[in-house]
């Protein structure tokens, strides 16, 4: 979803319509908004950080228990999460968790800083704690991190990734969230309310993601049916895409809905959610496949679940409405 390190300019950046950051390495673009609430938990390699202002909207996503599998009684019920970790995971004293910090409020960098924050951040390092290893969250393009969990270059990824049939082939998740797609467009903009109205449409989406499938699905069902394509743009990150919505080169974009609804606030009443969200499906904690972490990983965030810290980290973002009662393992639906 990234592209090298870019200057945007400063009259767009001063609307606050781009709600993205990206810090070193691997994102482009600077961020004037989407800052962090205060309270939460931020981490830039591996260090804890504080970070600012308020982040409060609700997602459109309906609270549900997003998996097939539920959660064990010897894994996530009464083991210490820490007795779980594979070996080869404890020498190594730390968990290198990567992310894609453009998609506010569940992981983005935080405004003139290279410091990540986010839902995700918070809850990486809160399963940290619990596994009594030391995390370190490192910003990578949302299209890298399941490849390079398979090379085992990290050890999770927690980026607001769908659990899919098609990901599971590839590395086990562990879930802990809920959301659907949400559209959003101009204020006043044609009403965009659903897959089907997207056809002789453009719209904007980060490449990658489950709403560029979706799209890209949806043109071909549109000329199947007689009628025009859905162009679709997919742009690096998801500030591109919304940077797009705003000047008028797409006239809707996509998202999970936490982020839609984050960057209709923050967009000062540029922007106006349209239709009702669909496709609600879980969240996974990414993991390299069969490598043994997926039962310690699901038995920290049980425990989170049960001494409040899970709620708490969710309602500091303002996405408790995605909260799920039980920690799944490869729950995917579809």
């Amino acid at each position: 979803m990234r592209t090298p390190l870019r200057t945007l300019p400063v009259a767009l950046a001063a609307t606050g319509l781009l709600l993205t950051a990206c810090g070193s390495s691997s994102k482009g673009g600077d961020t004037t908004s989407g800052a962090a609430p205060a309270g939460s938990t931020a981490a830039s390699a591996g260090t804890a950080a504080s970070s600012g202002a308020d982040a409060s909207m609700a997602p459109s996503a309906a609270s549900s228990d997003a998996g097939s599998s539920a959660a064990s009684s010897g894994a996530a019920g009464g083991a210490d999460p820490a007795s779980l970790v594979p070996a080869a995971v404890k020498s190594k004293g730390t968990l290198t968790v990567a992310t894609d910090a453009s998609y506010a409020p569940n992981e983005f960098v935080k405004p003139g800083t290279k410091t990540i924050v986010g839902m995700d951040v918070d809850l990486a390092q809160a399963l940290g704690q619990k596994l009594g290893l030391k995390v370190n969250v490192v910003n990578q393009s949302f299209d890298s991190i399941v490849p390079g969990l398979a090379s085992k270059r990290y050890d999770l990824g927690m980026s607001s990734m769908t659990d899919n049939k098609k990901r599971e082939a590839v590395v086990d998740f562990v879930d802990y969230f809920s959301a659907g797609t949400s559209f959003f467009v101009k204020k006043g903009a044609a009403q965009i309310t659903s897959l089907d109205a997207l056809c002789g449409v453009s719209v904007a989406v980060e490449k990658g993601t489950t709403q560029a499938d979706d799209a890209t699905a949806q043109s071909k069902k549109c000329t199947d049916g007689g009628k025009k394509a859905v162009k679709v743009d997919q742009y690096p990150d998801q500030g591109g895409a919304n940077v797009a919505l705003s000047s008028g080169r797409d006239q809707v974009s996509m998202a999970d809905s936490p982020v839609a609804a984050y960057a209709v606030k923050q967009s000062n009443g540029a922007f106006e959610l349209v239709g009702q969200a669909y496709g609600t499906a879980p969240y996974g904690i990414a993991l390299p496949k069969g490598n043994g972490m997926a039962k310690a990983v699901q038995a920290a965030l049980q425990a989170l679940m049960a001494d409040g810290s899970y709620t708490k980290i969710l309602t500091t973002w303002g996405v408790q409405a995605g909260a799920v009662q039980s920690a799944t393992i490869n729950g995917a639906t579809s």
